[in-house]
């Protein structure tokens, strides 16, 4: 009874959006001296990503898109295991990754966009909506907001502004990044 109660405790957690950490959220040093897990980007395509720590073992899957956030959550040697947005993982060069943050737009609340204001208001003006998978470059997060830039691509400028940190993968719940 007791175990069938934490079920369902940890199934509304999920259901309203607020998962508890996974144990690899704790953080612990690796063998690089650096933070783990962390976030960082992958900095080319393609990247092959692998089942184990070296060439010869089998490619999982393949980034196709530079840029993208992964989460490093363990080290050997230069390689590192990484973790995407969808939870798989597998083992990337360490050569592959940079440290400059981006985060995909994951909607709260099942809305299927998020807003990207112009100040870290929920009720400032609306820069733009950015929908679910959206990448955008992070400059900095603090006390729940995200200063972000969103590119659309197609020659289509850069749009700069403020969303909510809780719409974003690719970062952990209060960070600070400056």
């Amino acid at each position: 009874m007791i175990l069938a109660g934490l079920f369902a405790a940890a199934v509304a957690l999920v259901a309203t959006g607020f998962a508890p950490l996974p144990a690899a959220a704790q953080e612990t040093i690796g063998a690089s001296g650096l933070t783990l897990p962390r976030f960082v980007s992958t900095r080319s395509a393609p990247i092959n990503v692998r089942v184990g720590p070296g060439t010869r073992y089998d490619i999982a899957w393949i980034f196709k898109q530079p840029g993208l956030p992964v989460e490093i959550v363990q080290e050997y040697d230069t390689w590192r295991k990484i973790r995407y947005v969808d939870g798989d993982e597998g083992w990337i060069h360490q050569s592959l990754l940079i440290g400059r943050r981006t985060a995909l737009v994951q909607p709260f609340g099942g809305a299927g966009r998020a807003a990207l204001r112009t100040r870290p208001e929920v009720d400032a003006p609306l820069r733009a909506w950015l929908g679910a998978g959206f990448l955008v470059s992070v400059e900095a997060c603090d006390n729940g907001w995200c200063r972000v830039s969103a590119e659309a691509g197609n020659g289509t400028p850069a749009v700069g502004g403020e969303i909510a940190e809780i719409e974003l993968w690719g970062g952990y719940p209060d960070e600070r990044i400056e």
